[in-house]
């Protein structure tokens, strides 16, 4: 065995003993790289004759060639050997039972709004729903809120390519007052003309839409809206009910409520509802939960009854507000972003 064939059975050898890309890599520099034993060889020939660089060159271009054949071979190899492994770790063992299909469940929020209709009702509260494309009369005008009058600003919504019988866009109704109204027109109806009318007891839940998009807020959210008028309805009926809604709805008496004036056009007086917690992560926080007021006399008489001889409350609460105190929830969007990691927690 001569000294090419030596030197080729050494490359192979160390290819051989290469476990990954990178030691094939440092093997081969040292037969084939710049400062490798087949470069040096090449050098070698200066001092040979024409007839001797010949034969010498042809025997050194033939170790060369066997020793690249051999490197292409392992660098083959390990990428087999790679892929066969990655073929093992992601193996699908087609004998494994197949994945059960998980039963679906409520929104939070939709369960929330549920929770919120069976308690009003077992107060004796009707539970009404209306369009929630509404005429401008029935979202502003109606509830003492003229054209172009600046209140207007605080329920800015979005409209539609059509028009009311007084020629102003519809719109998408930026609270459910709405119903209050159209509930309230027909049930004094029904009664036109008899000595007595019943109370009107109502709330109104659904989605409303409003030019608001932040981190806090939604240009869609959901709202609960109540209506008690009566011959005798008073602030102190408000806060009895309201207190005896938000506790059953938070399950814990260990929370206090406290109004602060407001103003809105709709109510005189208005009053924003605070409650605070006595105990858990949210305890000594005063946080606000709803508007509140007196109805006012113009609405009244809008929604075709005496406001010389009826009185009453109207409130509205934010039902996403009231899911995140009661689910924990410290960001109004998961509950839009359609998240089943989120939104399985609640199944």
């Amino acid at each position: 065995m001569n000294e090419l064939d030596t030197l080729v059975d050494n490359a192979k050898a160390a290819f051989a003993q290469a476990s990954a890309p990178a030691d094939l890599e440092n093997a081969k520099a040292q037969f084939l790289g710049k400062s490798g034993r087949i470069t040096e060889l090449m050098k070698g020939m200066a001092q040979l004759s024409v007839e001797e660089k010949k034969s010498r060159g042809a025997a050194i271009n033939v170790a060369k060639q066997a020793i690249e054949a051999a490197l292409n071979a392992r660098r083959q190899q390990l990428a087999d050997e790679e892929l066969n492994a990655q073929l093992r770790a992601e193996a699908l063992d087609v004998t494994l039972p197949g994945r059960r299909r998980v039963g679906g469940g409520l929104h939070p929020v939709a369960r929330a709004q549920e929770r919120i209709e069976a308690i009003f009702s077992s107060m004796g509260f009707d539970v009404a729903d209306g369009p929630e494309i509404e005429t401008d009369w029935y979202s502003f005008t109606s509830l003492n809120n003229p054209p172009n009058h600046p209140a207007r600003s605080m329920q800015d919504t979005f409209y539609v390519d059509m028009k009311d019988e007084e020629g102003l866009l519809l719109n998408l109704r930026p609270h459910t007052s709405p119903m209050q109204v159209r509930y309230a027109q027909a049930h004094a109806k029904k009664y036109a003309g008899q000595a007595h009318m019943p109370d009107i007891r109502v709330i109104a839940p659904g989605r409303t839409y409003r030019v608001d998009s932040d981190a806090t807020h939604s240009p869609m959210f959901h709202q609960v809206e109540g209506l008690w008028i009566g011959e005798n309805v008073s602030f102190k009926d408000l806060k009895v009910m309201y207190l005896d809604f938000i506790r059953a709805f938070f399950e814990t008496d260990a929370l206090k409520l406290r109004f602060r004036p407001s103003y809105f056009p709709f109510t005189e007086p208005s009053a924003e509802i605070d409650i605070m917690f006595e105990h858990g992560p949210l305890a000594g926080r005063w946080l606000e939960v709803s508007g509140s007021g007196q109805v006012h006399p113009q609405v009244v008489r809008n929604m075709g009854l005496d406001p010389e001889r009826y009185i009453g409350f109207a409130f509205g609460s934010g039902i996403d507000r009231l899911a995140m105190l009661r689910y924990g929830v410290n960001d109004l969007r998961l509950f839009f972003d359609g998240d089943l990691r989120f939104l399985s927690q609640f199944q």
